[in-house]
């Protein structure tokens, strides 16, 4: 499933206002209602409800958004588990902050040795 959906979805489930959903998005209200159309086909049932008058979740889409939650925490602590520990051996710059040498062009200040 692509992510771009699941943001959509769950910003959706959790407003559960598509319009609000989209601002929130920085989509319009119409890209958001594309993205959870599209996620409903790809699941081949509806997550939202949209015989009443409210927007509502069906059980399909409560669980999918448990789910999807549940990853998201996973995937949040495998990633800051990945992390490096801060501190270590600092890395000293090349160059003194100077430009580097390019063979055979002059040398500010230095004069070039005869032969």
């Amino acid at each position: 499933m692509n992510s771009e959906l699941m943001r959509h979805f769950v910003e959706a489930a959790e407003q559960l206002n598509f319009a609000h959903a989209a601002r929130s998005q920085g989509v319009s209200r119409a890209t958001l209602v594309a993205s959870v159309k599209e996620l409903e086909a790809e699941l081949g049932h509806p997550v939202f409800d949209y015989s009443a008058a409210t927007t509502t979740l069906t059980p399909a889409g409560i669980a999918l958004l448990e789910t999807t939650r549940i990853q998201w925490a996973k995937s949040a602590a495998a990633a800051a588990a990945n992390v490096a520990p801060p501190g270590g051996k600092a890395k000293a710059s090349k160059g003194k902050g100077r430009a580097p040498a390019v063979k055979g062009a002059s040398r500010n200040g230095k004069r070039r040795q005869s032969r």
